[in-house]
């Protein structure tokens, strides 16, 4: 289980950094406002629908404008103007034959097809069938927190809620949780004033593949490239880079 934590970590880590600075390019609008219109298909009200309850986290701690927000939930829900948005997941492999997992929202399948397909050869690595990896994941929570609490604060949530991980990162603690939990911890969170960088479901892989340093660089130039399409959300893998690994910027 120590192996697995490690090899997403790393990802975790690399992640975070890249999102900030995403954010000071203004990419990270376009992920958040697809994954609204989403979730609001399941409802426009964030008190019956945990999920858009996540997202709208999200927009705020980005400070998106509320109409932006709003437009978002209407076209989802269907009350505003409407576009097919839907989401498909994609899987096959990278360098190595490292299993990656990805989750797009589109409004046109086949450019974004055409787009995964295109990531997967140009670094090396190729698409699969559906089901040729998935079952190498778990849905699971995680929740992201500034190191501004302390250790102590943290924990008392964990252990009172059944986290299933506690861990340190550089830049962050990170909680893993069960996915039916997720929201519950969040929302207690927000009630003791601890508020969370990011809180998501996401896939973590039940083991992982050791892979060395220049098979690291591959493998995470075709994660980056992948996370920089529009239409995907989130990119996840079953590779477990070298502890002392540091990606070139």
């Amino acid at each position: 289980r120590g192996i697995t934590m490690a090899g997403h970590s790393k990802w975790a880590n690399i992640k975070h950094r890249k999102a900030r600075q995403d954010a000071k390019r203004g990419k990270v609008f376009t992920k958040i406002i697809r994954e609204i219109t989403v979730a609001a298909k399941g409802g426009p009200d964030p008190a019956d629908n945990p999920r858009l309850r996540l997202a709208l986290d999200k927009a705020n701690s980005e400070n998106m404008p509320k109409d932006t927000i709003t437009r978002a939930i209407q076209k989802g829900s269907g009350t505003g103007e409407t576009g097919d948005i839907e989401e498909i997941t994609f899987e096959g492999y990278g360098p190595g034959g490292i299993a990656i997992y990805i989750e797009t929202v589109t409004d046109n399948r086949n450019r974004t097809v055409a787009e995964v397909r295109h990531a997967f050869s140009k670094f090396g690595g190729n698409l699969g069938t559906d089901g040729s990896v998935s079952y190498l994941f778990n849905k699971i929570g995680i929740i992201h927190l500034n190191k501004e609490f302390s250790e102590e604060e943290i924990m008392d949530f964990v252990i009172e809620y059944e986290a299933d991980d506690f861990i340190e990162e550089d830049a962050f603690y990170e909680i893993v949780t069960s996915p039916s939990s997720l929201h519950a911890i969040v929302d207690k969170m927000k009630e003791n004033n601890i508020d969370s960088i990011n809180a998501e479901l996401t896939m973590r892989p039940e083991t992982s593949v050791l892979i060395d340093e220049e098979m690291s660089e591959k493998v995470i130039k075709l994660m980056n490239h992948m996370d920089d399409l529009d239409d995907v959300q989130e990119v996840h893998t079953n590779a477990e880079f070298p502890a002392n690994f540091e990606m070139q910027e």
